[in-house]
């Protein structure tokens, strides 16, 4: 009894240390996934994934990460991960309504809430791996987040229902969770 009970202590532990999320290749500090192994369902590493992300709702708290936002990451890594060329993923991020809050600069966030601003490493680390993030114009004036205070590089829309139009024209797909 007490040998077969070590046994399957001695098997689980090596399977939860053989099961680790991890982050990378794209994103490395952000988007740890699960390796998959052998999926019935087959990724198509030869099929271009294009993915617009909705992000619209934000944590409670000023010091929380946007979990909403680190799913570009993860879908990034994930898909990198599993052997999909980098150039054929495809990806942006719709944000308007609480979470716009979430792309301000360190600066204008912490002179807002009196804390950093969680999301803006990771707003720049998928800037710089060429993902699109698109402010909704219509919740950057009624909410009062000016795109002068966003991080560089993100891009104001007309709206957040117009990006999302234009882009699912262009073939993105809408991922909305």
């Amino acid at each position: 009894m007490h040998k077969t009970f070590f046994i399957l202590l001695f098997t689980d532990t090596l399977l939860l240390q053989a099961q680790t999320k991890e982050a990378g290749p794209v994103i490395k500090d952000y988007g740890e996934v699960w390796k998959v192994e052998h999926p019935d369902f087959k990724t198509d590493t030869s099929k271009e994934f294009k993915v617009v992300f909705d992000i619209m709702d934000s944590p409670e708290s000023h010091s929380d990460l946007n979990k909403n936002i680190e799913t570009a990451a993860r879908f990034l890594n994930m898909h990198a991960q599993s052997g999909l060329d980098r150039k054929h993923m495809k990806v942006a991020l719709v944000v308007h309504n609480k979470a716009s809050k979430d792309i301000l600069r360190n600066d204008a966030y912490h002179k807002r809430y009196g804390v950093n601003n969680q999301n803006a490493i990771l707003i720049q680390d998928l800037l710089d791996a060429g993902v699109d993030i698109i402010l909704c114009g219509q919740s950057s004036l009624s909410r009062d987040f000016p795109i002068e205070e966003s991080i560089n590089d993100v891009q104001l829309a007309l709206s957040a229902m117009t990006a999302l139009i234009q882009l699912q024209d262009e073939g993105y797909q809408l991922i909305k969770f």
